[in-house]
């Protein structure tokens, strides 16, 4: 099934689109996504290659997350949030989340978007429904920058059920770190936190600590203030 898979995404390859895609999630030399390999598909393609593909197993999943191509990778992502959310038991759906959990270990969930499309669904669902995120504490502790974006974006699956407890820890264990993918992603959480949890809690943590943010995560983290308080809270930089 595994070429079965790679054969329709290669169907719907676009060359030009290719060399876009890694010009954006930036494969060049030195840059967070160097050597990457893409083909040029789209997301909804992607999607929909998934859903042909429903029901594959883990081993498949798998061998597609070896690929060096990333629209392969994305794809069986997109296989593992589907298998994750249809599971009937929390044993199966554990399995796929050591699953999950192994890739990340492997460097096998390399680049935002990979990282965006299932550390919240998939991980971060996980954890809520066991009621614990120590482990996303642990992830962004690393200073790999994938596992730790998914320590952060994990916190998000927190957020969508009114809880901020997971955000609140996670987010002083990178404040300091200035790489712009964890910037962007840590004012993200806090962003998300004041408009679905409590926009107190947001006020208040950048009232104590937006001296210390990077201006990426305070710019992220104010976006949905007034004018005034955002002036406000970059003056205390």
């Amino acid at each position: 099934m595994v070429e079965a898979v790679e054969r329709a995404i290669g169907d719907l390859a676009d060359p030009q689109r290719a060399v876009s895609s890694a010009r954006f999630f930036k494969t060049g030399p030195g840059e967070y996504g160097e050597g990457d390999r893409f083909v040029g598909v789209t997301v909804p393609q992607l999607r929909m290659v998934a859903k042909r593909f429903r029901g594959a197993g883990a081993d498949v999943v798998w061998r597609l997350l070896a690929s060096e191509v990333h629209e392969h990778r994305l794809t069986a992502l997109f296989l593992l949030r589907g298998e994750y959310e249809r599971a009937d038991d929390d044993t199966a759906r554990r399995r796929w989340v050591d699953l999950y959990l192994q890739a990340l270990s492997a460097g096998r969930v390399n680049n935002w978007d990979l990282v965006d499309t299932s550390a919240d669904p998939v991980l971060g669902a996980w954890l809520v429904r066991t009621d614990e995120f120590g482990l996303l504490v642990e992830l962004a502790e690393h200073d790999d920058l994938w596992t730790r974006r998914a320590g952060i974006v994990g916190t998000f699956a927190f957020l969508k059920c009114g809880v901020a407890d997971a955000t609140l820890a996670v987010v002083p264990v990178v404040i300091d770190d200035r790489r712009d993918l964890i910037q962007k992603a840590t004012g993200w959480m806090l962003r998300e936190m004041g408009k679905r949890v409590d926009r107190d809690l947001l006020t208040d943590y950048l009232h104590q600590h937006a001296a210390e943010m990077g201006r990426t995560a305070l710019s992220y983290a104010t976006e949905h203030l007034t004018p005034e308080e955002r002036a406000h809270y970059r003056s205390l930089r």
